[in-house]
């Protein structure tokens, strides 16, 4: 298995900057699929343009006695350079990586690691392994993309993902070749977008538009700030979860983006944070709720244990609150 050593000196210093700042990144997606996960992969990359400015990283189910025909194919189909990948080689922008057989894969300080697998062959979970580094690697810019194959392999990695900000993206169990994997991506409730292949480009081009645009730094007003303080400590009277320590800029920027994957306009979702702030919420379950699943607050039980039906939904006072906005919020 490969060791992770941070660089010593100078280098060492540059990257961790660059990880703290942001500074000359872009987004590395990792793909996992295993039994008809080739046919899925040229899908996909048929629709994928030359000059995307990402990368992507593939991992799959290979024979180990055998050679990959992956690059090749692939190789025919898009546009981008598509290479095996080798130890310590450095992620490039618009570029396709593909693990080789018989390794196990990680990413660190936008490198790909490579080592041999100590688990029997039943046994690994390559895509599990790959897409938890790429969670810590990359944080919040992290994309895992979950495609055909039976088993569970992906589901941990994908909430490794979640947990640290990132997006992900299922195929549609419906339209898998063996839906085993997007399925228990699906029901561990981390799903992002779940879609059918081919309309999973454009999703993730337009995704990474709008979240590069978030990331314009933005000040907010005192008014605001204070209005935001609030909703934080009510929640954390109400659920017991703090986020009072967190940086008030990483939790706006959770909110616009879960709002703007549900196809809300982040600032309208802001807007309405920093409204309600003001005595709304102890009266309004609906947009607790809404508050909360935005942010991703709470998980399905503890939502149920911190607003029971009976206090949710009724009297909602938020500013402009439609009726569909509010059955939207259920």
């Amino acid at each position: 298995m490969a060791t992770r050593r941070r660089s010593k000196g100078s280098a060492g210093s540059v990257d961790s900057k660059k990880r703290e700042t942001g500074a000359g990144r872009f987004p590395i997606v990792g793909l996992g699929a295993s039994a008809g996960g080739l046919e899925a992969f040229e899908q996909f990359f048929r629709l994928v343009p030359r000059d995307t400015g990402r990368a992507f990283v593939l991992v799959s189910h290979l024979d180990p006695g055998h050679a990959s025909m992956l690059t090749d194919v692939l190789g025919r189909i898009t546009a981008m350079p598509v290479v095996e990948a080798k130890h310590r080689m450095a992620v490039e922008t618009n570029h396709v990586y593909v693990i080789p057989p018989n390794r196990e894969m990680t990413l660190f300080h936008g490198a790909l690691h490579l080592g041999v697998p100590e688990e029997a062959r039943g046994q690994r979970m390559p895509i599990d392994g790959f897409l938890r580094s790429l969670a810590e690697d990359q944080g919040e810019t992290a994309i895992g993309v979950i495609l055909s194959g039976t088993g569970t392999d992906g589901t941990l990695g994908l909430r490794a993902i979640h947990g640290a900000g990132g997006v992900s993206f299922m195929q549609d169990p419906a339209t898998a070749k063996y839906d085993g994997m997007p399925s228990s991506a699906v029901r561990s409730g981390v799903a992002t977008y779940v879609l059918p292949v081919e309309k999973m480009p454009d999703e993730l081009r337009a995704y990474v538009r709008t979240d590069q645009t978030r990331r314009t730094p933005t000040s907010i007003a005192p008014a605001a700030r204070n209005a935001f303080d609030k909703i934080l400590h009510l929640v954390r009277s109400r659920t017991g979860h703090d986020f009072t320590s967190y940086k008030k800029s990483t939790v706006g920027r959770r909110v616009e983006r879960r709002m703007g994957v549900r196809r809300k306009a982040p600032s309208a979702a802001m807007s309405m944070s920093w409204a309600t702030a003001s005595g709304t919420f102890p009266a309004c379950g609906n947009c607790w709720r809404r508050f909360c699943r935005a942010t991703r607050v709470l998980t399905t039980s503890q939502w149920t244990r911190s607003f029971p039906a009976s206090g949710a939904g009724t009297g909602c006072s938020m500013p402009g609150a439609s009726r569909a906005t509010r059955a939207a919020s259920r």
